[in-house]
């Protein structure tokens, strides 16, 4: 058998999760049993014509973890990371009684991650993650230029400048600081920063409204996935370039559109998510 014999069983259990709305078809491969994942992300998460979902997350086995975790966006592209992915898979892997403990390991292409489930009558009610540590250097995100880091860097995107802050959160992340995000034009701008020559490899790219100290408005046009209504790691960049940038402390509340993230960066360096992580319906397909 082949990869592009195997698309689908002859039918297949899913569970649909979402965290803050951006949402996943899970479904297990506990055997490993080869699958053509870009086909099935593409047919599965087609709003119209399939269950619909920014992407699927594939549950493996692990040599090195409790489990792995890989992520296809709805384009057939890979993901090495996704906050919100890792907080609903942490909810999925407990209650499913995968892991015995409330904190464990999953591999991902981004390295290990280390969720801790919060609960209430053994159901998950949050998720608190150690997201690891922002790498701030061009050459690593990667962004063109002779700057080690890029920190607020005047770009022009068709007619207007805009000044960039990027950093690498497992994934790629670029924040444009604005006055009002109700001002921004998420696709067009976002996709045109995700496809600029300075980006040789795309970039996710999150507006950011300072509202305070500790609160900021995000909004994310992902890469591989567009517009979606929660970003994990995007979030946890956006608080990253907020505290580089002076605009805020070290910890902060991330209000996005259907609730919101805490997201503290560490004085060692490390970035800690705790937020939702939601069970919308499962079934067979």
């Amino acid at each position: 058998m082949t990869i592009d014999d195997f698309l689908f069983p002859d039918f297949m259990k899913f569970t649909k999760m979402h965290g803050l709305g951006n949402d996943f078809i899970f479904f297990e491969n506990l055997d490993n049993i080869e699958m053509n994942y870009p086909a099935m992300a593409i047919r599965m998460c087609h709003r119209q014509l399939g269950i619909g979902a920014d992407g699927i997350i594939a549950v493996l086995p692990s040599e090195i973890a409790d489990l792995r975790m890989r992520i296809i966006n709805a384009d057939g592209s890979e993901a090495n990371m996704c906050g919100n992915a890792i907080r609903c898979f942490g909810k999925y892997a407990y209650e499913r009684g995968l892991v015995q403990t409330k904190t464990f390991r999953i591999e991902t292409f981004a390295g290990i991650i280390i969720p801790e489930v919060i609960t209430e009558n053994e159901k998950v009610i949050s998720v608190r993650v150690n997201m690891g540590k922002p790498n701030t250097e061009r050459q690593f995100i990667p962004m063109l230029g002779d700057e080690k880091e890029a920190i607020q860097v005047p770009v022009q995107v068709g007619d207007q400048i805009f000044h960039l802050t990027s950093l690498l959160m497992g994934v790629p992340h670029t924040m444009v600081f604005v006055p009002d995000l109700n001002g921004i034009e998420l696709e067009k701008t976002g996709r045109a920063i995700d496809k600029h020559s300075f980006f040789p490899k795309g970039t996710n790219v999150n507006f950011v409204e300072i509202v305070s100290r500790d609160r900021i408005k995000v909004r994310t046009w992902e890469r591989g996935a567009g517009a979606t209504f929660a970003c994990g790691t995007g979030s946890c960049a956006s608080a990253v370039a907020s505290a580089i940038n002076n605009h805020t402390n070290r910890k902060v509340s991330v209000e996005l559109q259907h609730g919101q993230l805490d997201i503290e960066w560490a004085e060692d360096g490390s970035v800690f998510m705790t937020g939702p992580a939601e069970e919308s319906f499962s079934g067979e397909i």
